[in-house]
This record gives C-alpha cells, structure tokens and sequence, in this order.
C-alpha cells in the first residue's frame, strides 16, 4: 500500500506561518504520514527546526500536482485557498483551510485548532462536501479568446479606472438589462461571500445552488442583483463601440477583453472539494466570521448554545 500524503500550501513570508508549518510537519512525519510541499514555500520552511531525515516531496505548484494526496493541507487566507484549490480541483483531491489571516471564510478552522485539524486528518475523522464552480468562456469576433473556471466569482470589470464599462446582460439566450458600470459580477453561492457581498450581492448558503449576478455601480435603475437557476446560461457582452474590459476569476485568472467581447457562464462541470470537520451550521460560520450581533437571541427550547 502506499504511503499516505498531505500536500501542504502555505502563505509563506511570515515567521508565525513558517512556525506552524513546521509544527504541522513535524505532527504528520511522527504520525506516518508523508508531506508534499511546493518547492518555493518549503525553501522557507526548511530553514525552521525539523526533525532529521524529514524529506518531503516537492512539486511545482501546477494544476494537479496534488495527485495521488489525500488531502490539500492550506495554512494562510481565502487568497491561498483559491490558489490551493488550482492544484487540487482537476484531480478530485479535497482541501481543509486552516486560517492563518483575517476573516478566512473559506477556511475550515483557526490557527489555534491546527492540532485538532492534523488529528481529523491522521485519524479519518472528517467529511467532504462539493462546491459549485462556474465554467467560463470568452469570445471574441466568433473567437475563443480564455477559457477557465471560478470557485468564487467571474469579475467583468472596466479596463480603466475613468472610463464606464457599458454592458448587455444575457439569461438563456435572452437580453435582460443594459447599462453603463463599474464592472459585473457572476458569483457562486461560495462566492456570495466574498467579493460579491461587498457589491451587495445577497448571502447565498452554499447548499443552494445557483449562479448570482451582481452588478457592480451600475448607472441603471434596474441594476439589482439575480439569483438565477444553475442550469441556466448567463453571458456578458461588452459594447462593441465602448472600452476594452478585464476579466478576472477569482483574483487569480485574469484576460484582457476587448470591445465587443463575450462572457458565457455556466455551472462548472468540475467541482472543488471541502473538507468538513465540525458539521457547524454555515448560519453559525457567518455569526463568528462576520461578528454579527445576535444578542437577545431565545430560540427554541434546547437550541441555544
């Protein structure tokens, strides 16, 4: 049988990630389990106290090193989640967050549960949930100019910060809005809490699904965001005779778009996997990661706590 593998993305930089990255190896080599690391990270992690003989696999950080592990082990923020899930979604492999920055809403656990963390990993003790993506495809002149994928959110956004982006919206092969913005958001229900909810896009539970559409300072009286079926086909044209746009996906895909170009969205055909450790209700994560005031709360007999 072969050994069992974690691979490790780490936010690296800081003295406390490399701390705890080294702690996390030095708990799956003591508990048998090998580590695969990104070469560039692990350069800095390497200069911390380890134990002799730990050698880990280094990989290069492509789409689909993370095959044949069990597990995508991310130490850092949503940032390195999203740049995690580009090693892991290709080949099925799930990731578990563990939040070592701000609000982290894609993360799993905090920095002070990373033990618990390894322990759910060493011992099998956790499950794995789907999450939506979003195919996208952009045209141009009958062209096909990007094609890439989404966890979070598709951005059409205007190339330049003075000029307005003027945009047709499409639903199912059919026009439903025009006007001039800052940009148009195609989020998943993940996505909803994100860049999409500083839009003002609706909070989405990620058991929903749907693909969200979210206009962003748009110059329209009829410019509300949409919640709309994940079957549906959603595209964004941009005027033929206006400025060129940027497209940006996740923060971490990004293609130039030039006038008269076209956006398709689609549910995703592949989905990114998620580790779950607690089984919290996701109205439980928003209370805790967004500090929500729930003060005078009774609830049902039996429900609080």
């Amino acid at each position: 049988m072969s050994p069992r593998e974690v691979l490790l993305v780490l936010h690296s930089g800081r003295k406390p990630n490399l701390l705890t990255a080294a702690a996390v190896a030095r708990r799956l080599a003591a508990a048998g389990v090998r580590l695969r690391v990104l070469g560039d990270e692990w350069a800095e992690v390497a200069d911390e106290d380890l134990p002799a003989g730990l050698t880990p696999r280094v990989v290069d950080g492509r789409p689909g090193c993370a095959d044949g592990a069990e597990v995508v082990l991310v130490l850092g923020g949503d940032g390195t989640l999203l740049r995690a899930a580009e090693t892991a979604r290709p080949v099925g492999v799930p990731l578990l967050g563990v939040n070592l920055g701000r609000v982290g809403f894609l993360a799993e656990t905090e920095q002070d549960s990373v033990d618990d963390a390894i322990d759910a990993i060493v011992e099998g003790r956790y499950e794995v949930e789907e999450r939506m993506t979003l195919g996208v495809v952009a045209r141009c002149n009958g062209s096909v100019i990007a094609r890439t994928w989404a966890l979070n959110e598709a951005a059409v956004e205007k190339g330049t910060r003075e000029r307005i982006l003027e945009v047709v919206l499409e639903v199912d092969g059919r026009p439903v809005s025009a006007f001039g913005c800052d940009g148009v958001l195609c989020a998943t229900p993940t996505g909803s809490t994100a860049y999409a909810f500083s839009a003002g896009g609706p909070l989405v539970w990620p058991q929903v699904e749907a693909l969200l559409l979210v206009p962003s300072n748009a110059h329209a009286l009829f410019a509300r965001p949409m919640v709309i079926s994940p079957e549906s086909e959603v595209a964004i044209e941009v005027d033929p005779d206006g400025h060129p746009a940027v497209l940006d996906c996740d923060g971490r895909r990004t293609h130039h778009l030039p006038p008269g170009s076209r956006v398709e969205l689609t549910r995703g055909e592949t989905p990114v996997r998620l580790v779950r450790l607690d089984g919290r209700p996701f109205a439980d994560r928003l209370v805790r990661k967004f500090d929500l005031p729930v003060r005078g709360w009774r609830g049902a007999p039996g429900t609080r706590g």
